[in-house]
């Protein structure tokens, strides 16, 4: 069994020239008893964004915080907290923050997915 708290784990920042004011904690693992997927949740500062990226595994997520534009194939869809959202696998696909809270998610992938 595992309880806690998410302010209690240390994001992580990503540093990259193709993101800007992004961070990713993971919460759930293999070290916790998950065997086959992680839970993490991502940060995007107000104006932020992920990587554009592609992967051969989906992902699964639930928007906790501010609003923004998840990008797949080059289609814009707005997410806010309270929505979530299947990006699937080989989709190439980006979020933004277009909110001066920024943008917060849950983000659930294969285990593979998290490195």
């Amino acid at each position: 069994m595992i309880i806690g708290h998410k302010d209690n784990v240390e994001f992580v920042i990503q540093n990259a020239p193709t993101v800007k004011g992004a961070a990713m904690k993971k919460v759930i693992g293999a070290e916790e008893g998950w065997e086959d997927y992680v839970m993490r949740i991502v940060k995007l500062e107000p104006f932020g964004y992920s990587f554009d990226h592609e992967h051969p595994w989906p992902h699964i997520n639930y928007y906790i915080l501010g609003e923004g534009v998840l990008t797949i194939e080059g289609e814009e869809f707005p997410v806010k907290e309270g929505g979530y959202s299947l990006v699937p696998a080989n989709k190439r696909h980006q979020w933004r923050s277009h909110s001066d809270k920024g943008l917060e998610f849950i983000c659930i992938v294969p285990k593979e997915g998290h490195k």
